[in-house]
């Protein structure tokens, strides 16, 4: 199991990180006392995403003072060509809802491309992981991990199609393409959120979609699909995660998708 020289450091400090995270997380998922609030664009934060999000900068203010961060709960910091992009909890309303799909999303970026990633999903005990060069992969720990390798499916109407929420693609403009997408498909289900790429970069799903995404919704995502032999792109189809949006595939199904989606 390879890993670019120069990255396993940083693979090694996001594991930590994550372990560290899963902690914190768990030990508030489905307490009756959990703080919540509403942000002023209307979607929740917990207790527990500030309480992650404070203990990573904790860690890289410690470990990586020289790299700065951007995170989802606080102001960014530093000024670096190495960056690390944190969402403390993607999947809050399923965190407060008890659902147990919701993961810490962990990514480094260096001179505007992610290069490492970890996504830790403590409630469904999984976590991946991949740096670049170093491949994709799923375990307990990297001691004790499988390889990720996208599917084969070549053609939409085989395919299995996930995504989040139907009424943001209305929102968005592109429903009715989305929907074209859906009819084409052989089997579509709304796994959400990161779960959606996961199961692309496992082979398990063939495409995963979404129309709005910030930045660090999608930073740990787009490595992990990448190393793992599939594509990330904005809905445009430009690689990478600057948006608008998020389309993520095996790779042979990617501009068949587009189409629907442009």
């Amino acid at each position: 199991m390879a890993q670019t020289k120069d990255l396993t450091d940083d693979v090694r400090l996001a594991h930590l990180m994550a372990d560290d995270a899963d902690s914190l997380s768990m030990s508030r998922f489905k307490a009756l006392d959990l703080q919540v609030r509403s942000k002023p664009d209307a979607t929740p934060v917990t207790e527990a995403d500030t309480a992650v999000e404070e203990a990573i900068r904790r860690t890289l203010a410690r470990t990586r003072p020289r790299d700065a961060v951007h995170g989802e709960e606080f102001a960014d910091s530093g000024d670096s060509p190495r960056r690390w992009i944190i969402d403390p909890i993607d999947g809050t309303k399923n965190y407060l809802r008890g659902v147990p799909v919701w993961a810490t999303l962990i990514a480094l970026e260096v001179e505007g491309r992610i290069v490492a990633s970890v996504v830790s999903a403590p409630a469904l005990g999984r976590r991946w992981w991949a740096s670049e060069g170093g491949g994709a992969y799923t375990g307990r720990s990297i001691l004790n991990a499988t390889e990720l390798r996208v599917s084969k499916v070549s053609q939409v109407e085989d395919s299995s199609l996930s995504y989040s929420d139907i009424a943001e693609w209305v929102d968005s403009g592109k429903g009715q393409g989305f929907i074209d997408l859906m009819r084409a498909s052989w089997r579509t289900r709304a796994y959400g959120d990161f779960w959606s790429y996961m199961l692309v970069a496992e082979g398990c799903v063939d495409v995963a979609a979404e129309p709005e995404l910030e930045l660090y919704d999608m930073a740990a995502l787009d490595i992990i699909v990448r190393e793992a032999g599939g594509r990330f792109t904005n809905l445009s189809g430009e690689d990478g995660v600057k948006g608008p949006g998020a389309l993520a595939t095996n790779g042979l199904l990617h501009d068949a998708a587009l189409n629907y989606l442009r």
